[in-house]
């Protein structure tokens, strides 16, 4: 890895150490992020030859795990006011740490950088295709196990989680959807047939605008949600951080051998 990206990752684990724990009086403006250490986490630059450009492309492996080396793998989709850049800051090398220190099997993180275009093709560019494609053969090249993989997104992420799942049927083994920005009749509720056989997790916050849309999908899915919840919070990552630790242990049991 470059000086400067080892540099940018160190800055970013420190601010996070700053505040881990941390919550606001009110429990809503402010992340929550567990006391837990950051394993071997890495932020690359790779060339998406799907999208036409270079991409910044985050991995995460628990923290006493080494190179993550045999590990399975879920892929993290961000929503549309983040990119795979903000995931040190976010603290999601923590969650993951976590959940391992909590007693569940590890498994390693990978995202890239979509933008905003809702996880589909727009012209030459096309980020859902980088997911299913490029970002399972950048973690084989760690040495990861590509043949057990999860998907994991928020908002717009969340959306391009289910697409991607139901275009391709049996690529994961479980989706973890926070707040997915999806609306009752839109393309994710067309193909939601396709997502039989594939366990999904939905959580929504109550005074979040698609709570209505998100739970009239989980009426919609072939299947009963397999995890998930719709609790008091809004559109946004702190709410969405109290979420994680489900949605981490959710990944982790569906990863098991």
């Amino acid at each position: 890895m470059r000086r400067r990206t080892l540099l940018a990752l160190g800055a970013s684990a420190a601010a996070v150490a700053g505040w881990a724990g941390y919550r606001s009086r009110s429990g809503e403006s402010d992340p929550i992020i567990p006391y837990a250490p950051v394993g071997d986490e890495r932020l690359e630059r790779r060339d998406s030859a799907t999208r036409g450009k270079l991409v910044d492309f985050y991995t995460a492996v628990p923290a006493g795990h080494g190179s993550g080396r045999g590990l399975p793998v879920c892929l993290v989709l961000h929503g549309a006011s983040k990119t795979a850049a903000d995931f040190p800051a976010l603290g999601l090398g923590r969650f993951l740490t976590d959940a391992v220190r909590r007693g569940r099997p590890p498994f390693v993180l990978a995202g890239a950088t979509g933008d905003r275009l809702q996880w589909r093709p727009h012209g030459g560019d096309d980020p859902q295709r980088m997911v299913h494609e490029e970002i399972p053969r950048w973690c084989a090249q760690r040495g990861f196990d590509i043949s057990r993989m999860a998907l994991l997104g928020w908002s717009m992420g969340g959306y391009g989680s289910l697409l991607l799942a139901e275009a391709f049927p049996g690529f994961a083994r479980a989706v973890v959807a926070l707040s997915p920005a999806v609306r009752e009749g839109d393309e994710v509720f067309a193909s939601a047939a396709q997502l039989r056989g594939t366990e999904v997790g939905l959580w929504c916050g109550r005074q979040d605008g698609l709570i209505d849309d998100v739970q009239a999908l989980g009426k919609a899915l072939p299947e009963p949600p397999a995890a998930g919840s719709f609790e008091d919070g809004r559109h946004t990552f702190a709410y969405w951080s109290r979420c994680l630790p489900a949605g981490m242990d959710f990944v982790s049991e569906a990863l098991r051998r």
